[in-house]
């Protein structure tokens, strides 16, 4: 399946509500609740403490994360990162196998610089959260977006990384496999001079960045983990994406169609789907993430 972005003005139809059975989680109603926690709205705070609830009965968890949970650590999203002389070019542009044919030093000279932002960038408690979400379910597979590698610093020890590492390179003609980027290569040049990638050392073609682009297929092993996970969950969470770019896109829409209950962490719900089964849960990752992870396991320490 090739990577591509879904763009509307109007939300996708809503997902139909599949039938659970008893071994299925799902939102649990809990009783009266007092006054809202600081900074929560009564009415997400309850949503939050049912979510909970329902996340601490499940047994199967799956999480896709996109760059909303690395955004308060200071990295900025895609479309973000387009600022300075970079602004007048559209994210496609950069990120495409055409636009690397077509401009080696200009689309090499866009993912160092995007490279040495993220070097040194820290886990977050987004981040963190998860890694103990991992640990304290008995079963959780984490799905990401993300090219980051923040997951990994944070100390989760499985990650099903679906867009590559920006942190890697590899040789563009396929000869050799992927390494880490050292710091080296991170230098972007500027407008008027961008920086040529190096060749590779075993047949000269240029290096390129180990990232899924739009319109290449994602690592057919990365997509069948994603896609087995997402059917065997009752519990998918995800949490700061838009759910735009396919095939990831569809994932949190197919695990609802076959039971299992959708917990949607993000800023904004504009393009999500809703349904009897869609829990909207509207905020930053920073803000939620370990709050439900606390709520779900109250003893955390």
């Amino acid at each position: 399946m090739q990577l591509r972005v879904v763009m509307s003005s109007n939300p996708p139809a809503s997902t139909r509500g599949a039938a659970t059975d008893a071994g299925r989680a799902r939102l649990v109603t809990m009783p009266a609740t007092p006054a809202a926690a600081p900074g929560l709205s009564k009415d997400l705070d309850v949503a939050l403490t049912s979510a909970a609830a329902m996340l601490r009965s499940s047994e199967v968890v799956t999480v896709l994360t996109g760059a909303g949970v690395s955004a308060e650590s200071g990295i900025p999203t895609f479309r973000d990162a387009l600022t300075g002389w970079w602004a007048r070019f559209r994210p496609e542009e950069l990120a495409t196998p055409e636009a690397f044919a077509s401009d080696p030093a200009r689309v090499w000279s866009w993912y160092a610089l995007r490279r040495a932002a993220v070097r040194h960038a820290q886990p977050n408690p987004a981040h963190e959260a998860l890694v103990w979400l991992a640990r304290k379910s008995p079963r959780c597979t984490l799905l990401t977006q993300n090219v980051d590698g923040l997951h990994e610093a944070a100390g989760h020890e499985d990650v099903v990384s679906l867009h590559g590492s920006l942190m890697r390179v590899r040789c563009s003609a396929d000869c050799s496999p992927a390494f880490v980027a050292p710091e080296s290569m991170d230098v972007s040049g500027s407008e008027q001079a961008p920086t040529s990638p190096p060749p590779c050392a075993a047949c000269g073609a240029p290096l390129r960045p180990d990232v899924v682009w739009f319109g290449e297929p994602l690592p057919s092993e990365a997509l069948e983990r994603a896609r087995s996970a997402t059917f065997a969950c009752d519990v998918f969470l995800s949490v700061g994406t838009s759910n735009m770019v396919e095939p990831a896109a569809s994932l949190p829409w197919l695990a609802a169609s076959h039971g299992a209950t959708v917990l949607v962490v993000n800023p904004s719900m504009a393009g999500q789907r809703t349904g009897p089964s869609i829990v909207p849960l509207t905020g930053s990752a920073t803000a939620l993430l370990p709050r439900l992870v606390a709520r779900a396991w109250p003893a955390r320490r």
